[in-house]
């Protein structure tokens, strides 16, 4: 099944108070300290429709790293937005949100988790590495031929994996950093990655929550989640993470501008040599950076 979405995702004005959202509503820069820049979806998400971010800038200095996930509260219904988004909202109930790992994500099998109080079943908040990703066991060790497929499957939901996968500036290892993006090599939370978070409607009113990190689907790291209240998405610019940015997701055809981007990637040694071509140079600028 191929989602039709067609609302441009932005961020919520309601937000953490060291949050500055540009003028376009899609960029959230924590401005001060580590805290306070927790964010929400300006509209609730869709089901199957991901909420994908990429991480513009990373700061030095602070110990923790992004946090993504779902929550069923209003971000009206706020009076504080919560300083945290772990504890402090998934505390408050009705809230689904972990810290970004690959390792957390794995998907359990329904006996061996614990059902959470507030609906739905935590597979974990990934605050550390496991002795699965330090054995060289996780999702990671997938070999190289998934990351070929040009659409990623998550049960029925069908998403184009050419944008859901980090793209390094332009520049002389850009051909070498761009392999690692494609293969989950670099760490989940580097600069250029790709975060997407997107709810799987199942049986009865619920639906499983997913973690995508660089076009790779971690697993349901919720399960169980009631889907009777419209569910927005949660970004916690927490500590190393300074600033991310929404990528809007073409779903269904593809634009001509894509199609001709594609094309014309798909024929070059790296991103470097499209300043070869005699191209106009808007169109360079596309294929170079998007």
């Amino acid at each position: 099944m191929e989602p039709k979405f067609d609302q441009f995702l932005q961020f919520h004005p309601i937000h953490g108070t060291n949050v500055q959202l540009d003028l376009t509503g899609t960029q959230a820069t924590r401005v001060e300290s580590f805290a306070n820049g927790v964010c929400f979806s300006k509209t609730p998400l869709k089901p199957g429709e991901i909420f994908l971010i990429e991480i513009e800038e990373k700061e030095l200095g602070w110990c923790g790293h992004l946090r993504v996930g779902l929550t069923a509260r209003d971000p009206v219904s706020f009076q504080v937005v919560p300083e945290y988004s772990i504890p402090d909202l998934t505390d408050q109930g009705d809230s689904w949100v972990f810290a970004i790992t690959r390792n957390h994500n794995k998907v359990i099998e329904e006996g061996e988790v614990p059902e959470n109080v507030d609906g739905g079943h935590r597979l974990g908040r990934g605050e550390g590495e496991d002795e699965v990703q330090r054995n060289g066991e996780g999702p990671n060790s997938k070999t190289r031929s998934f990351f070929t497929d040009t659409h990623l499957y998550i049960e029925n939901i069908c998403l184009p994996k050419d944008k859901l996968v980090g793209r390094s500036r332009p520049g002389r290892f850009s051909h070498i950093l761009d392999d690692l993006y494609k293969t989950n090599t670099l760490p989940p939370t580097a600069r250029r990655s790709r975060i997407g978070v997107l709810y799987v409607p199942r049986a009865q009113g619920l639906a499983d929550m997913h973690i995508v990190i660089n076009g790779e689907d971690m697993g349901a790291s919720a399960k169980g989640i009631p889907t009777t209240n419209p569910l927005y998405a949660v970004v916690d610019v927490f500590a190393a993470t300074k600033c991310v940015r929404i990528v809007q997701v073409e779903y269904g055809f593809s634009s001509l501008q894509t199609l001709c981007r594609k094309a014309i990637q798909k024929n070059i040694v790296h991103r470097m040599a499209i300043d070869w071509l005699e191209l106009p140079e808007a169109l360079k600028h596309i294929c170079k950076y998007e």
